[in-house]
């Protein structure tokens, strides 16, 4: 089954209430503005659901699990905001055809009522939570989101750890928050999960978008520093998107290939099939390990 853990598609209701906005997150038109990013131009068939489906089935998917772009900050909009993007985003989503799945999204700003409302995604047919790597940058932000990651582990269901929203950084080029703020998100997330986060939540699966970041390539420096290198935790997994051979190889080095998937982040970049020397180790980031994030088992 093979399977990409990492695309978006905004369904046009979802659509329709960014362009309802006129605060960050909005859409004028087909140009989005965020709070931290300059202006970017959306393509539109970017998010054509036939055009879409058809490219997935070129790219021989049996399973593209869609989710929500944190990096629009959603999450953490006020509740009365949040609430009718995450409602246009779900159904949408759940209602794209095959081979499209979907992971849930939640409102942290409304913390009493995200657990149940996660739940009853799960109920619906979501894959999993996508939590954006703001979220759980230290000690606190896992606490809080604790009972969410306690309704996944009830359901054996997965979590996966994706950029949020970029600070403002005026005079930066235009790719400065994919290559900064995003990848620092994903580091930090990553060695508080290994701090904090994995002993308060000892069978959550977890997957780590971009490499985490490169995160796992410090060991020999958390080593030195007295972190200890530790075993290979085979229930965190690590998402390839935008990154190629040399990366992918790198990190497979550090973790070994049982924790390694296939994720592309299209429409914002492209599937990459990394040359790992065997046929075997790209099945094994296409097929394999995505069951295996996605319904557990031994490596």
């Amino acid at each position: 089954m093979p399977t990409d853990v990492h695309q978006h598609i905004w369904p046009p209701a979802f659509v329709e209430q960014l362009r309802a906005r006129t605060a960050p997150p909005y859409l004028d038109g087909w140009t989005l503005h965020l709070a931290g990013e300059p202006p970017y131009e959306v393509d539109p068939a970017d998010h054509d659901v036939a055009a879409r489906t058809a490219l997935a089935h070129a790219d021989g998917l049996d399973l593209a699990l869609v989710s929500l772009s944190s990096p629009l900050g959603i999450e953490h909009l006020p509740p009365a905001e949040a609430a009718p993007l995450l409602a246009a985003f779900h159904d949408g989503a759940l209602a794209l055809p095959a081979p499209f799945g979907v992971w849930a999204s939640p409102c942290l700003s409304a913390p009493e009522t995200a657990p149940d409302a996660v739940e009853r995604e799960l109920r619906r047919g979501c894959a999993g939570l996508q939590l954006p790597a703001t979220a759980l940058l230290d000690a606190a932000g896992w606490d809080f989101c604790a009972p969410l990651l306690d309704v996944l582990t009830r359901h054996d269901k997965p979590l996966f750890v994706h950029p949020g929203a970029a600070p403002p950084t005026p005079g930066t080029p235009p790719w400065w928050p994919a290559l900064v703020p995003y990848v620092h998100q994903m580091h930090a997330s990553w060695f508080a999960f290994r701090a904090f986060g994995r002993a308060r939540h000892p069978r959550l699966r977890v997957c780590f978008a971009a490499l985490a970041g490169l995160a796992p390539l410090h060991g020999e420096r958390f080593a030195a520093r007295g972190g200890g290198r530790g075993e290979v935790d085979f229930d965190a997994f690590y998402e390839t998107s935008s990154y190629g051979t040399r990366a992918v190889d790198a990190l497979v080095r550090a973790v070994g290939i049982d924790v390694v998937v296939s994720g592309s982040d299209r429409p914002y970049a492209s599937p990459t099939a990394p040359d790992l020397g065997a046929a075997a180790a790209v099945h094994a980031l296409r097929t394999v390990n995505p069951a295996r994030l996605l319904k557990g088992a031994t490596p």
